[in-house]
């Protein structure tokens, strides 16, 4: 008895031929007696291209665990997988912990970077986003999230000793000697919170207490570390802080400070003093002038190019820009148009009103330009009924002697640090200007702060700035891809990136009324892009 045995399998082939387009042909492959056979089933060459490779990937199974039916859309998966693999390649995730309130706190930045808002919002925002997924939490609400700031707050310093020694190990890089640091304001719209006060607003909003914020990072921009104040803390106050954070909780014996002008005065410079710590800085306009009544500094050495004075000990880099010069040339006659402007509209309504009093228009315009800064270099003076405006030449003169003039000092010796070194180093501290924009105004927003409690007000701060290290990341890696905006108008940004990310959804289908199967659609080429840079990839299954 000859047994015959069967095993079929049909492919799609393309087949040559010669000058003409190749043959699309469905055909299957069969053993018989031992010997492979082939046999055409039908000629697919009209077919259209799509539905070839429709028929193809049906072949070849990639749909056999597709339940058949509609999908049901469930919930956005592809911004927080992103958000959540990068915070593990940061060390974020480690850093944190991996216990509930762990969790919940990374969620709180992940949420942070993609979603701004109470932690009302943010639970609310969770049920539209695979949480469950992608963080392992199965529910919460906004109290629990309450929770897990206080408990931010509580293991802070432990967060930010282990992310620093992460970062420098995924660096490779010795321990920063440059610290840059800087304070920054931010109001509040409530009046109960326990760190408010009323101080020196930076935000120009009166009459609302405040919080006051100090950023330590590296010289880089990297945020290393992070402290809330009261709002009535002045600048110089908070130095001591940060010399704690470096010498105590990073464990770094030699390194320079950098702070801004005013912040690094005598108590800070007392304060770095004891501590054998070295500073940069940069003076104020009233230090600049004591300086040059005492014949210490020259205005002939204000230039473009970076001259050095020394004096005991202590040295001065000292720089003029010209296009700041011009700048604040062009602002002073800008406002004085403006007075002058102001006085004949108001001659004019007097002509016309005998009623109007010119007394009491002098003294609005006297206001007005003391508001804007102008006290000393005019004088409003009143003829009969007629206003008129008398500049101070000489004091004009004075006030725009150190236009776009600056000096910075440091303590650091001459052969630790050049010259060019101590006025970069200075200037540097425009990253951490950078840093503060973006956790105010820009994609984190600190403000509003929708807390009230002390610890929470820090853990709200501290999650800000882990979210700025993640976001800081994302846009780094875009920029080596894409390059920067301005010079590739078709740059990815990071908020494209999110935005993307966001539609990437779950797909899920219901077999029966209990087994439901859950599918991740393939992204689209501009979320392949995106992932591609980021290094991100997605998961075969979810």
């Amino acid at each position: 008895m000859v047994v015959l045995c069967y095993m079929i399998r049909m492919y799609i082939a393309s087949v040559p031929n010669r000058n003409s387009p190749p043959a699309i042909l469905l055909r299957e492959s069969f053993r018989d007696q031992g010997k492979v056979k082939t046999r055409t089933l039908a000629n697919l060459t009209s077919w259209a291209p799509t539905r070839i490779e429709a028929l193809r990937q049906v072949l070849r199974g990639d749909f056999d665990q597709l339940p058949p039916g509609e999908p049901i859309l469930g919930p956005i998966f592809g911004l927080l997988f992103v958000l959540k693999q990068i915070a593990d390649q940061l060390g974020l995730t480690a850093a944190i912990g991996h216990s509930r309130l762990g969790k919940l706190a990374l969620f709180l930045i992940l949420a942070r970077v993609a979603h701004q808002g109470s932690r009302l919002s943010a639970s609310r925002w969770a049920q539209d986003h695979a949480v469950s997924e992608v963080v392992g939490l199965a529910s919460f609400d906004e109290d629990d999230l309450y929770a897990a700031l206080d408990d931010l707050c509580a293991r802070q310093e432990k967060i930010e000793r282990a992310l620093y020694h992460q970062y420098q190990r995924r660096s490779g890089k010795q321990p920063p000697r440059l610290f840059l640091y800087d304070v920054t304001s931010s109001y509040l719209e409530g009046e109960r919170n326990e760190l408010g006060a009323f101080g020196y607003n930076r935000d120009g909003k009166k009459g609302k207490l405040q919080i006051v914020i100090g950023l330590l990072t590296d010289a880089a921009g990297e945020p290393l570390a992070v402290r809330v104040f009261e709002g009535n803390r002045s600048d110089p106050t908070t130095v001591a802080e940060q010399i704690k954070i470096v010498k105590e909780q990073f464990q770094v014996e030699e390194l320079v400070f950098v702070g801004d002008r005013g912040m690094v005065k005598s108590k800070g410079k007392q304060a770095l003093e004891q501590a054998k710590l070295r500073y940069i800085t940069a003076l104020t306009d009233p230090q600049i002038r004591g300086l040059l009544k005492r014949g210490i500094l020259q205005l002939e050495l204000f230039s473009e190019q970076l001259c050095e004075v020394e004096d005991h000990s202590v040295r001065y880099v000292l720089r003029k820009n010209e296009t700041e010069a011009a700048r604040e040339r062009h602002r002073l006659e800008d406002k004085l148009a403006k007075l002058e402007e102001k006085i004949a509209a108001r001659n004019e309504e007097t002509k016309k009103k005998q009623r109007c009093q010119p007394e009491a228009g002098k003294r609005k315009l006297e206001a007005w330009a003391a508001q804007h800064k102008l006290q000393g270099l005019l004088t409003v003076k009143l003829e009969g009924r007629m206003l008129i405006l008398e500049r101070q030449k000489e004091a004009m003169a004075t006030s725009l002697e150190l236009a776009g003039c600056y000096v910075v000092t440091t303590d650091v010796l001459p052969q630790s640090m050049s010259t060019q070194e101590v006025h970069d180093s200075y200037v540097s501290l425009q990253k951490v200007e950078r840093d503060f924009r973006a956790m105010k105004t820009g994609l984190l927003e600190v403000r509003p702060l929708f807390v009230r409690k002390e610890s929470r007000t820090r853990g709200h701060v501290f999650c800000c700035m882990l979210a700025l290290k993640l976001s800081r990341e994302m846009e780094r890696r875009l920029r080596e891809q894409f390059g920067t905006t301005d010079s590739n108008p078709h740059a990815i940004t990071l908020r494209d990136a999110l935005t993307s990310l966001g539609s990437l959804c779950l797909l899920h289908y219901k077999v029966d009324e209990k087994t439901t199967v859950t599918k991740l659609p393939q992204p689209r080429a501009n979320q392949r892009k995106i992932l591609t840079a980021l290094g991100v990839t997605l998961p075969a299954t979810v």
